[in-house]
């Protein structure tokens, strides 16, 4: 069985209060960092800012809403690496989150599902209309026209790239699920 790699510690936090948005930001109190199979060290440092997983809120009911389950300590290394200023292709970030996921806890189909649903945030913040996404490009914004037909076209594209990941096997390489993700989306 191969290795996904080890988290340093569990993660100290605390919630960021904001009276003009809503409470979904963390800080973290101290280093906490991943290390990926490859032995590269992830940090996320103190006092970095985190909101959990950039999965776009309508894929929540499918895949998990931003800090529940085995994906959270993936999420917040994947938030720091994801950051405007970290210099990481995207790409990289979520490759990453992937094998994060795996440490975590989560199980192959559930880490595919996961990555898709990054890979499908991504390629939504680049598609979609900018007024239709929150400033932090990553919710929709719950007063827009067309959510009902963004929110299809999100859902629909994870069930149609779920089904095709959960013939992959256990070990399957991440250039096996962009395969696939790439015949949905164009990231």
């Amino acid at each position: 069985m191969a290795t996904h790699g080890s988290f340093s510690e569990d993660p100290q936090t605390e919630w960021i209060t904001d009276p003009e948005k809503a409470d979904r930001n963390m800080k973290l109190l101290a280093d906490f960092s991943y290390t990926d199979p490859n032995n590269r060290v992830w940090l996320a440092p103190k006092g970095s800012k985190i909101n959990g997983a950039s999965i776009p809120r309508p894929l929540w009911s499918t895949v998990g809403s931003p800090y529940t389950d085995d994906y959270r300590r993936a999420s917040i290394v994947h938030d720091v690496a994801c950051a405007p200023d970290s210099g990481v292709p995207r790409k990289d970030a979520d490759a990453m989150f992937f094998h994060a996921c795996r440490a975590g806890g989560c199980d192959a189909v559930q880490a595919r599902i996961l990555y898709a649903g990054v890979r499908i945030g991504a390629w939504a913040s680049s598609i979609l209309p900018k007024h239709s996404l929150s400033p932090a490009r990553l919710l929709f914004r719950s007063h827009i026209g067309n959510r009902f037909n963004e929110e299809s076209l999100l859902i629909g594209k994870l069930s149609d790239i779920s089904r095709e990941m959960q013939g992959l096997p256990d070990d399957a390489a991440i250039e096996q699920m962009d395969e696939i993700i790439g015949r949905h989306i164009k990231v």
